[in-house]
């Protein structure tokens, strides 16, 4: 009984990290021929896997299989040097719901959770499977102050805490 409690607890954790964050409702009618191309990071919520990362931008494309290809590149703020990491990604539901699952590392996947997307694709707010992952991306490296408001106030209705927020030097213009 022990070894299939180990494995039902290890795969509810792993769907959980695919799952949306409680009061998050990804986008309906999304489109991904739209999403694809690249997005710059204008804010995001500190976490590992970005740590010491600057003028991060992130690159979708069609794969073969029908997934995403996704290519994250920053600039490594102590080096300089350039780091890339390539994953995928799958819907999690219909295509037409802004909710998918992101792996940079073999099996494991991670929610991607659109919650808000600008009607012309411009910018989205985007979090992962809980409230400890968010992101203001957009197609150029800045917004406006509105867009920039905007976000702040959206993640906080959601409950997010922003007093570790990070965002570009160059994000807010008006």
């Amino acid at each position: 009984m022990t070894g299939r409690w180990v494995i039902l607890v290890s795969l509810l954790m792993l769907a959980g990290c695919t799952s949306v964050p409680t009061g998050v409702t990804p986008v309906q009618g999304f489109e991904l021929e739209r999403y694809l191309g690249t997005w710059h990071e204008v804010a995001r919520l500190d976490h590992s896997f970005e740590r010491g990362l600057s003028d991060v931008s992130a690159h979708y494309s069609r794969r073969d299989d029908g997934g995403v290809r996704v290519l994250n590149r920053g600039i490594d703020s102590s080096s300089g040097d350039i780091s890339e990491a390539e994953g995928r990604a799958y819907f999690v539901g219909e295509s037409t719901t802004g909710h998918l699952k992101v792996s940079f590392f073999g099996p494991f996947y991670g929610a991607y959770v659109v919650f808000e997307l600008d009607p012309d694709y411009q910018y989205a707010f985007v979090s992962g499977y809980n409230r400890d992952y968010l992101w203001l991306l957009a197609r150029t490296p800045q917004v406006s102050e509105s867009v920039m408001q905007a976000f702040r106030s959206r993640a906080t209705e959601l409950g997010f805490d922003l007093s570790g927020l990070i965002v570009s030097p160059a994000a807010a213009t008006d």
